[in-house]
């Protein structure tokens, strides 16, 4: 028979805790600290952990182009996560699907009440009716009666039955009703497809100037504003952006052929990527709430600095995310996705964009950040906004500004705009072919302590 001895140490521990489980939950009056939810560091999937520090932000080098808009500045930046990739097509056509599916379904809910809500006839339109909607189940509270009218990704709506796409299938003559107003008419639909009318799928959120409030006195609701956005993004771009050129492929299947699913999302404006963000924070915070898990951090565009950081990967001075100075390995392979030579896009092994994670990432495990497409950030464009702007987590953002700052430079774009220390900027309202995005999450906490 084997026989177990306790260290002294060991003993005190097990007693200490014995003790504590018999005393329940009561804190003999001592300061305890109010109880949290338990909270762990959770990497988003699909990022990775971008540990804060200091760098020099702006060009370490001459600034070929004159343009003095980035002259050197040390800065600090604290930790975040950051997407390993630009957001794909498949990424954001989740977001415009959920969307999507979510207006329609509270029209298909609205017309089951019509008909006499859930419980009458369940094989057609009324298995789309709200939830406890009819009969006599649990009446929704007040804030849930009007969250199921505001918010079109509310949980009051029912979300069991699929909808039901093909014309021939359709329940009722409610059901068709519905549908048909979704979809543009046969005059302005052509080679027989049936076309949906996507200008009737918006984002609805509220965002508050938290900045302006901080600093002005008054009521909060003065800096709350309620968004509304378009969700598809606007494949015309591909014909807009260049005359006498024949992209019409890359109009009709970029966004939406699963040939395509990797690549970059293009063609959306700045507003959307901030309501893609928004989106991507509550559908998250929707699923923990159920699992009763502390909510998550905000995702959010980054900041020019926590761009340019994370673009460096931690290689002091170096003009390109590999260091540099030339775009190419020592084999002569091009390191990424631009307009080499005198114009030879196919050069780089690409006419238009490339997947996500082509070319090999920088030191911090994140692709493309020079080439492919340019990175809206959530920087406001002023040239002279290095002179004035904090050192500790410097962003400068305005509302009556609408140049906001471009990274990273695109598949369509010279080597001198791949550079990390390059600014550029479009019109937040402006769409293009070469434009994208990329999300990050604050790290709540220190990140240093993931070492210990």
């Amino acid at each position: 028979m084997k026989v177990y001895f306790l260290s002294y140490r060991s003993f005190s521990l097990l007693l200490f805790a014995f003790l504590m489980m018999s005393c329940g939950k009561s804190d003999k009056g001592q300061l305890v600290g109010a109880e949290g939810k338990k909270w762990y560091p959770e990497k988003p999937y699909g990022m990775v952990l971008i540990e804060g520090g200091s760098f020099i932000m702006g060009k370490s080098d001459a600034d070929i182009a004159a343009v003095k808009d980035a002259p050197p500045k040390t800065v600090t930046v604290p930790s975040f996560y950051m997407d390993e990739t630009e957001i794909t097509n498949a990424e954001y056509r989740q977001f415009v699907e959920k969307v999507r599916d979510s207006v329609i379904r509270q029209k298909l809910a609205e017309a089951a009440e019509l008909a006499g809500g859930a419980g009458e006839n369940e094989d057609g339109i009324q298995r789309f009716a709200y939830k406890n909607s009819g009969g006599d189940e649990e009446e929704l509270t007040a804030f849930e009666e009007f969250s199921k009218h505001y918010d079109p990704l509310d949980q009051a709506l029912n979300w069991d039955p699929k909808i039901i796409w093909n014309p021939a299938e359709y329940p009722d003559e409610d059901y068709v009703y519905v549908m048909d107003e979704f979809y543009l008419t046969n005059d302005q639909s052509y080679n027989g497809r049936r076309m949906l009318d996507v200008t009737q799928f918006k984002y609805r959120y509220k965002t508050m100037d938290v900045e302006a409030a901080a600093r002005t006195p008054g009521d909060r609701t003065d800096f709350i504003t309620e968004k509304e956005v378009l969700v598809y993004p606007d494949t015309t771009v591909w014909i807009k952006d260049f005359y006498y050129s024949y992209n019409e492929p890359m109009h009709n299947n970029y966004f939406s052929h699963t040939a395509y699913d990797e690549y970059p999302v293009v063609g959306v404006t700045w507003g959307q990527a901030k309501a893609f963000a928004n989106w991507r924070t509550k559908y998250l915070n929707d699923y923990r709430k159920k699992k009763d898990k502390a909510s998550v951090s905000f995702f959010r565009l980054p900041s020019e600095a926590e761009w340019e950081y994370a673009a460096r990967g931690g290689i002091e001075g170096g003009t390109y995310p590999w260091g540099g100075p030339y775009a190419k390995d020592d084999r002569a392979c091009f390191l990424a996705n631009f307009k080499p030579f005198r114009g030879d896009y196919a050069a780089d092994g690409a006419l238009y964009t490339v997947e996500g994670d082509a070319y090999g990432p920088n030191d911090f495990g994140l692709y493309n950040m020079s080439g492919n497409v340019s990175e809206w950030v959530n920087t406001t464009y002023d040239p002279s906004s290095y002179e004035y702007m904090s050192t500790i987590s410097p962003n400068v953002s305005s509302s009556e500004n609408i140049k906001k700052v471009i990274r990273g430079g695109s598949w369509k774009d010279v080597s001198y705009y791949l550079q990390v220390s390059t600014r550029d900027y479009e019109y937040s309202d402006s769409a293009r072919s070469f434009i994208g995005f990329r999300t990050v999450q604050d790290f709540l906490g220190n990140s240093f302590n993931l070492n210990k």
